[in-house]
């Protein structure tokens, strides 16, 4: 059954009329259920991190095929996201949300009785696919149902599972592959399709756009090939060398297909996929640049964090997980919190401090971190940073949505993703390589004393360096000192890059950062079908 819209109010230009809002407890239920479909997606994309030498095992794979099995996911998914929720907004989010959670939890449960690693990899491909179709539903049906005072508030709940819910997902995997097998990762994400399917089934609504233009289907495929070329660049260049012909190949096809997008869609104009036009606007490049750095900075300081109290520290992939559930739950609470922020001081504000906040804990924790502090050296400047992303990402989410029309949800939500998506593999892959050539640097003026083979096993890597030290006899405690005083200066040369990188955005955003909430979309909007559940 459809109904026509009905004329938007003036109070609320860009959300749904007063009659087809549904009640506060169904709004709460529609939350709860798209943030449950959420968690389900984040929490497989670092959830076989923690199973890598399980894998390689099971399957007598090379490092190189664990690695795409755990890649080959992030990379699907960022490749469909904008083509997927672009068609989520013209056939039915509804629809398109069951339609990604169930290809989701059929591929995981694939994944996890997987007989071989070709197997496994066509079950990551299409959990990719199906994440595809999820993530940017899950925010296009909250800022395309929820009223526009309770928008903000909702788009924080949101944010603050997309931020930490990656943190709390890798601290259960631990758990499960320590207590039980790695195949038991994928019971926790399709136990929360299950629940999220029924969910959806019972209470989401549907809407859809009705549009008079065609489906910018050149538009949607050069997406995916710029893309999917950009995202192999960013994980493939640090394992095979930014020089190698495959890299330098996938770097060119995703250039040319982004130049290719972005030229096509200008001409497309009002019927384009994605209407580039508006990132001169300051909300949409404000919050996507911000979107971009906050998420690189995040990934790049677990690059960081984790071989330091794993190798450094020497704990247990379960404590190490562990040990960054403060810094993720302060994430989440602030990201709750900043829209009431947002409310009394604006957009700009908001993020500017979330910013400050996160840039003062990089520089904290490159100043005091050390082999003698331990993990209390780190804390205070993981609960900053915390703080600080939490207080920057909610804003910036809604400045995304904001910037276009309510019928284009499902694609500003998109935007969102791919944002998200590129700036973790940018991060994990430019403040890995300032890590690896800060420790080396640091490592060499250290090994005078120790054998030419345990000090070439040691240049590459810390993890390299603790094991050449059970055959290195008198100088095992030598080596073992130097990797990791060595680890720590290397981790400095990091952080204080990614303090001059949140300083370059801190002055971008009190710049051209949003000045005021915006609800008011960016064109004039198309008709909306509301379709009864």
């Amino acid at each position: 059954m459809s109904t026509n819209p009905s004329p938007r109010t003036s109070a609320d230009p860009a959300g749904a009329p007063d009659e087809d809002v549904p009640d506060e407890r169904r709004r709460r239920t529609i939350l709860i259920a798209v943030c449950i479909a959420l968690m389900a997606v984040v929490a497989s994309v670092s959830g076989l991190n923690v199973a890598q030498p399980d894998l390689a095992v099971a399957y007598d794979a090379s490092q190189s095929t664990v690695l795409w099995m755990i890649n080959l996911y992030t990379l699907s998914l960022a490749a469909l996201l904008l083509p997927l929720g672009a068609i989520g907004d013209r056939l039915g989010r509804k629809p398109m949300l069951l339609t990604g959670l169930s290809v989701f939890g059929v591929a995981g449960a694939v994944a996890g009785l997987a007989p071989s690693a070709e197997v496994m990899l066509a079950a990551r491909l299409f959990s990719g696919a199906g994440a595809a179709m999820i993530m940017p539903i899950t925010l296009a049906v909250i800022t395309s149902t929820f009223p526009q005072e309770e928008r903000g508030r909702a788009i924080g709940v949101w944010t603050g599972v997309a931020g930490g819910g990656g943190v709390l997902g890798m601290f259960l995997s631990a758990a499960l592959v320590d207590v039980a097998s790695w195949r038991w990762l994928f019971v926790l994400p399709i136990a929360l399709v299950v629940v999220a399917f029924a969910m959806v089934l019972r209470s989401v609504p549907n809407s859809r756009e009705k549009s008079g233009h065609d489906f910018d289907t050149v538009g949607a495929l050069t997406s995916v090939v710029a893309v999917a070329g950009l995202i192999f660049v960013l994980q493939e260049g640090p394992e095979h060398g930014w020089t190698s012909p495959a890299t330098l190949l996938s770097l060119a096809v995703g250039v040319c297909a982004a130049i290719g997008f972005v030229v096509w869609e200008l001409r497309r104009g009002d019927a384009a996929l994605l209407n580039v036009r508006l990132f001169g606007e300051r909300g949409l490049a404000g919050g996507s640049i911000t979107l971009l750095v906050v998420f690189g900075v995040q990934a790049g300081v677990f690059v960081v964090l984790f071989p330091f109290l794993q190798a450094v520290l020497g704990w247990s992939g379960l404590l190490s997980t562990l040990a960054l559930m403060p810094m993720a739950v302060l994430m989440m609470a602030a990201s709750g919190l900043a829209p009431r922020m947002a409310a009394r001081v604006g957009p700009r504000a908001t993020m500017a401090t979330g910013i400050l906040l996160a840039g003062a804990g990089l520089a904290l924790m490159a100043a005091i971190v050390s082999v003698a502090g331990g993990y209390l050296s780190v804390l205070p400047g993981m609960l900053a940073m915390g703080v600080g992303m939490g207080l920057s990402m909610t804003p910036s989410t809604e400045a995304i949505t904001s910037a276009l029309p309510r019928e284009r949800q499902g694609v500003a939500s998109a935007l969102n993703d791919v944002t998200r998506e590129f700036g973790t593999a940018l991060g994990v892959a430019l403040l890995g390589a300032l890590l690896s050539s800060g420790y080396r640097n640091a490592i060499d003026s250290r090994l005078a004393d120790v054998p030419q083979g345990s000090a070439d096993t040691a240049r590459e890597g810390v993890a390299n360096a603790l094991a050449a030290a059970n055959e290195a006899g008198p100088d095992a405690e030598a080596l073992i000192r130097a990797a990791r005083e060595s680890f720590v200066d290397g981790w400095q040369h990091a952080m204080w890059a990614g303090v001059a990188v949140m300083a370059a955005l801190l002055l971008y955003v009190l710049a051209r950062g949003p000045q005021h909430p915006t609800h008011t979309p960016a064109n004039e909007p198309e008709p909306v079908e509301v379709i009864a559940p």
